[in-house]
């Protein structure tokens, strides 16, 4: 065999296993967002109602939070309160008064703590699905 032919196809076997493991890293993503996004009307309805999550990237409270909505996480409205190295609180923090994390603002009450889907479908009127 030539050179260039067996160069030719070890490229073209790289280009579709790359092409077969793209599919199938998508395909695998899509399925897990389709599960996970059971909740981004709840989400977004907290958002548009005004609520804000306060908590802190070290705070495990906060992490369970942001787990509980999966990939909906990202329409929930969140203010990150802990500097860089936990060296004090941001200064939108401290205005506020927050003192514990997470700290949810609903319709200008505090609410401290963790809070279950529930809860905050009680405190919002937003309905879960």
């Amino acid at each position: 065999m030539k050179k260039s032919t067996i160069v030719l196809s070890v490229l073209l076997l790289l280009a579709v296993g790359y092409t077969a493991w793209r599919l199938g890293a998508n395909s695998s993503i899509t399925g897990a967002a389709t599960t996970e996004s059971k909740y981004d009307a709840f989400a977004k309805c907290l958002t548009e109602k005004g609520v804000v999550m306060y908590g802190a990237y070290w705070c495990p409270h906060c992490q369970n939070q942001k787990k509980m909505f999966g990939s909906s996480w990202e329409y929930v409205d969140y203010v990150e309160c802990s500097l860089p190295n936990k060296a004090g609180q941001t200064e939108i923090c401290k205005e506020k008064g927050i003192e514990g994390y997470p700290t949810w603002d609903i319709h200008g009450e505090f609410h401290s703590g963790e809070l279950s889907f529930e809860k905050l479908a009680e405190l919002t009127g937003c309905v879960l699905p």
